[in-house]
C-alpha cells in the first residue's frame, strides 16, 4: 500500500511506531553528534532485541514541550515490522531495557534524558493498564511525534480519535517549533 508517495508495510494496523527522543547538548554532546549517535543507539538496541525496524523517519530537532528550561530534543519514529512484533506489554518491557542499557535515568518527571522510547502505537490495539496505555496518552497532542509520525504513516487512523495523522496534525494546538535536524 502506498501513503503519500512512500511505500508502508501493507497494512499499517499491523505495525507499532515507536517514538525515540534525545537531549540535544550542544555542550555536552559535541553538536549534536553524539546525540543523534545516541539515537543510533536506540535503533541499533531495538535491533539487538529481536525487533524488526523496517523504516525511520528523518531526524527533527525540537524544542522541549510541557517541562522546564532545557536544550532542544532530537526526535524520530520508528515503524515495527507487525507480524514478528511480541505481545505490547513484553515490546514495551525490551524498550525499557534499551533504555536502561543506554543509561536512562528518571531522576525528575519530564527532566532532561539520555534516550526516551516510546510505544506509540500498537497495531490497533487499545490498552489501559499501569505498565502501558495504548495508544501512547500524549502523542496526539504533541508536535514533535506527530511531524515524524505523519512523514511515515499520514493516512494512519488512530484507534481512539478515528482521525489519520495527518488531520491530527493540521488540527493540532500546539505551535512548538519542529524542525528537520541540521547537524
Amino acid at each position: 500500500m502506498i501513503y503519500e508517495n512512500i511505500i508502508c508495510t501493507k497494512d499499517p494496523f499491523q505495525a507499532a511506531w515507536t517514538g525515540i527522543k534525545v537531549l540535544n547538548n550542544p555542550v555536552l554532546s559535541d553538536f549534536g553528534g553524539k546525540s543523534a549517535f545516541r539515537l543510533l543507539l536506540g535503533i541499533r538496541g531495538m535491533m539487538d532485541a529481536g525487533l524488526e525496524v523496517i523504516r525511520l523517519s528523518r531526524i527533527y530537532e525540537t524544542e522541549p514541550v510541557e517541562t522546564f528550561a532545557q536544550p532542544a530534543f532530537l526526535n524520530m519514529v520508528a515503524e515495527l515490522r507487525g507480524n514478528t512484533l511480541p505481545r505490547p506489554e513484553e515490546l514495551m518491557a525490551r524498550l525499557l531495557r534499551i533504555e536502561n542499557l543506554l543509561g536512562r535515568t528518571r531522576a525528575a518527571a519530564m527532566g532532561p534524558r539520555t534516550i526516551d522510547l516510546d510505544l506509540l502505537l500498537y497495531r490497533d490495539e487499545i490498552s489501559d493498564t499501569q505498565f502501558l496505555t495504548l495508544p501512547h496518552a500524549r502523542f496526539h497532542q504533541r508536535r514533535f511525534v506527530l511531524v515524524p509520525l505523519a512523514e511515515l504513516a499520514p493516512r494512519l487512523i488512530h484507534p481512539t480519535l478515528h482521525k489519520t495523522i495527518s488531520e491530527l496534525l493540521d488540527a493540532l494546538d500546539d505551535d512548538s517549533e519542529v524542525r528537520l535536524w541540521n547537524p
